[in-house]
C-alpha cells in the first residue's frame, strides 16, 4: 500500500503576501513578483512584475499554487521569486517528494481543492486548508517513472495544441494574403463604415428567476458568455422577443468587459453583454466578417472605443464608426470555402486533443489514488 500523508508533512507551505506597491515596477528591478494565476504557464510563469521590497519568497523548483480567485491551479518556479497573497508556495522535502510528483498530484487533485474554497464574492483557501491535503508518497523511484509517464502524456498533448494553433495561424495568413491588412488596405478595396452595411442591436439581461433549467414549448437557449466558456449550465428563456433571437447564421459581439469576442454559430436568446450585427449579406460573406473583426487592428480599435474604464463598455455610435473593406463577394465566398476545409481539419485535431486529455485525467486519478504506485504497473506503462 502506498503511504498516504498530508502536505505538511513531507513539505512547508509558505503563504504569500503583497509587498509594499510602491516597490513594484515592470522595469526588472528587484525580484520576480507573482500575484496570482494571470502569470501562470503550462509549467512555469512568467513574471510581469518585480518588486524590490519582497516579504515572502518563494524558491526555485517551489510548488506555486492559486489560493484565491482562481482556486487550485499549480506552476513550478523556475527562478527565485516573490509572492503576493494570491499565492502560496509549497517546498517539498526531496528526501521524500519529487517537486514535478507533487505537481502533477495537486493538479490531478485541483478540482478538490477548488471545492475547499471559501468566500461570497470570490473564492479562497486558507494556509489550515493547504496543511490538510492529503497526497499519495510512494518512495522516490516509483515517484520517477509516473513522473516520466505524465511527461510523456502531457508532450503528446502539447503537440496536439500546437498543430492546432498552427491552424489557426494559417487562416489568418489566409485572410492577409486574399484581403490584405485592413489599416493599409493594399489591395484598394472600397471602404465603408459598419453605419453604412450593418445595424446592431443589444441582447436581453433575463432575471435569473426567469430562466428555466429544462427546455419547455416556445424556450430558446440562454447566450451569455459564461455559458459559451463552459462556466454555466444550459438555461432557457420562454417566449422572448424575437429581436432578442439569433440564429447560427448570426454574428454576436461581445460589447462590454471581454469586448471584441466574436461569436456565431449558436442560436437562442442572447444577452445583453452581446451586439448582434445584422450585416448587409448582399455585400458580406458571414465568415469574412468574422475572421475581419478578429484581426489585430480591429480588435485593438475596438478595445480603444470601448474606453478605458473598469468596465470596457463598447456603446453603437462607437462601433458603427468603425471601417471596413469590400472585397468582391465571389472573393469571400472562395476564403470562407477554404476556412471550412481548415476548420474540419481543426476539429478532428481537437476530437484527437480530448481523447487524449480524457485519457491523461484518468491516468492522474489513478496516479493520486495509489493506483499506479506499484513496480509491476509503473514499469508496464
Amino acid at each position: 500500500m502506498v503511504k498516504i500523508q498530508k502536505v505538511s508533512e513531507v513539505c512547508e507551505i509558505i503563504m504569500g503576501q503583497s509587498p509594499p506597491s510602491d516597490s513594484y515596477n515592470d522595469k526588472g528591478i528587484g525580484m520576480p513578483f507573482f500575484q496570482g494565476k494571470s502569470e501562470f504557464g503550462e509549467l512555469n510563469p512568467t513574471p510581469k512584475w518585480y518588486c524590490s521590497s519582497p516579504i515572502r519568497l518563494a524558491e526555485v523548483d517551489d510548488i506555486l499554487i492559486s489560493v484565491r480567485a482562481p482556486v487550485g491551479d499549480v506552476n513550478i518556479a523556475n527562478v527565485n521569486c516573490c509572492i503576493g497573497r494570491g499565492l502560496a508556495a509549497i517546498r517539498p522535502d526531496k528526501t521524500k517528494l519529487l517537486t514535478k510528483f507533487l505537481f502533477y498530484v495537486l493538479k490531478g487533485k485541483k478540482r478538490e481543492i477548488e471545492n475547499m474554497g471559501t468566500g461570497s464574492t470570490f473564492k479562497a483557501i486558507s494556509k489550515k486548508d493547504l496543511v490538510n491535503i492529503k497526497i499519495p508518497v510512494p518512495n522516490i523511484e516509483i515517484q520517477k517513472k509516473i513522473v516520466n509517464t505524465f511527461d510523456k502524456a502531457q508532450e503528446l498533448i502539447d503537440k496536439r495544441k500546437a498543430q492546432i494553433e498552427a491552424l489557426d495561424q494559417l487562416t489568418q495568413s489566409v485572410f492577409l494574403e486574399m484581403f490584405g491588412d485592413p489599416v493599409t488596405n493594399p489591395k484598394g478595396w472600397d471602404v465603408c463604415t459598419f453605419k453604412d452595411v450593418s445595424t446592431v442591436r443589444q441582447g436581453l439581461q433575463i432575471p435569473i428567476s426567469k430562466r428555466l433549467k429544462h427546455k419547455v414549448e416556445n424556450s430558446y437557449k440562454y447566450i451569455t458568455v459564461q455559458y459559451l466558456n463552459g462556466h454555466k449550465e444550459e438555461e432557457y428563456i420562454q417566449n422572448p422577443k424575437p429581436n432578442v433571437i439569433c440564429t447560427k447564421d448570426d454574428i454576436l459581439m461581445t460589447r462590454t468587459g471581454n469586448t471584441g469576442m466574436v461569436i456565431s454559430n449558436v442560436e437562442g436568446v442572447f444577452h445583453n453583454n452581446f451586439f448582434l450585427i445584422d450585416f448587409n449579406r448582399e455585400l458580406f460573406e458571414k465568415m469574412f466578417l468574422i475572421y475581419y473583426l478578429n484581426t489585430e487592428y480591429i480588435q485593438w480599435d475596438l478595445l480603444r472605443r470601448a474606453g478605458n474604464s473598469t468596465i470596457p463598455d463598447l456603446n453603437h455610435s462607437e462601433f458603427y464608426k468603425i471601417s471596413v473593406y469590400v472585397p468582391p463577394l465571389e472573393l469571400q465566398k472562395i476564403f470562407a470555402n477554404k476556412i471550412k476545409r481548415i476548420e474540419h481539419q481543426k476539429e478532428l485535431l481537437k476530437s484527437g486533443l480530448l481523447e487524449l486529455e480524457n485519457m491523461y485525467n484518468a491516468l492522474m486519478q489513478k496516479a493520486f489514488k495509489g493506483e499506479l504506485f506499484t513496480e509491476e504497473k509503473v514499469s508496464n506503462l
